[in-house]
């Protein structure tokens, strides 16, 4: 056992990442998120206007409580 030496590494970044890749990088995330919100508000508007070709939403009946009577 003397013989063996067990080394255990990290990763570990050797150099400092620069303030343009980092800018770089968070805009890059804050467009994918911007693009995400973009397509699921556009789905929400068309199958609230009834005009969604994708999406078939179940029509349910609203029971008024004047019919009722």
């Amino acid at each position: 056992m003397s013989n063996l030496l067990i080394l255990i590494s990290m990763a570990v970044p050797k150099k400092r990442t620069s303030v343009s890749k980092k800018r770089i990088r968070k805009n890059v995330w804050k467009r994918n998120g911007y693009c995400a919100s973009l397509k699921a508000f556009s789905l929400g508007k068309s199958l609230s206007s009834g005009n969604s070709k994708s999406f078939f939403v179940r029509q349910t009946n609203k029971i008024n409580s004047k019919t009722l009577k």
